[in-house]
């Protein structure tokens, strides 16, 4: 194992792996911002920087579905009050427009039972638009 993976586990291993700060290391990567998260609502955000844009110089597709399902997965957590995990299992995305500058995911609870939760998000863009929706479906599971 080379010094530099040793020191990265270890210094990942003493953030927080539960609760609405756990240390997600591709969110981390992204720079995505848990702002709010409770009673199965979530707010998430990201500032998007010049490597997080496709080549229409928007943001990526994939950092905006990666921004909705943290923001369903954080509101379905929320609801549990983060006794419990989740995976995602489904989720159906809508891209409305182009985005630029800071993003902001709302994600809602919207149903479910002890094994399940169905979500929604929505992501408003800098200038106050609706910029993409998604619904998604989240399975419980116990923590590992």
């Amino acid at each position: 194992m080379s010094l530099h993976l040793a020191s990265t586990q270890r210094e990942e291993s003493d953030k927080p792996r539960s609760g609405p700060q756990r240390y997600v290391p591709f969110s981390e990567h992204l720079g995505l911002r848990v702002e709010r998260a409770e009673g199965g609502e979530s707010l998430v955000s990201v500032e998007l920087r010049p490597e997080l844009l496709n080549n229409h110089d928007s943001g990526h597709g994939g950092v905006l579905m990666t921004l909705l399902d943290s923001a369903m997965a954080h509101a379905a957590l929320s609801r549990v009050a983060y006794a419990r995990e989740v995976v995602t299992v489904d989720m159906h995305i809508a891209f409305m427009r182009p985005t630029s500058g800071r993003l902001q995911a709302q994600g809602c609870a919207t149903g479910g039972g002890r094994s399940v939760c169905f979500c929604e998000a929505t992501i408003i863009d800098a200038g106050g638009e609706v910029a993409a929706r998604a619904m998604g479906t989240f399975r419980y599971r116990d923590p590992a």
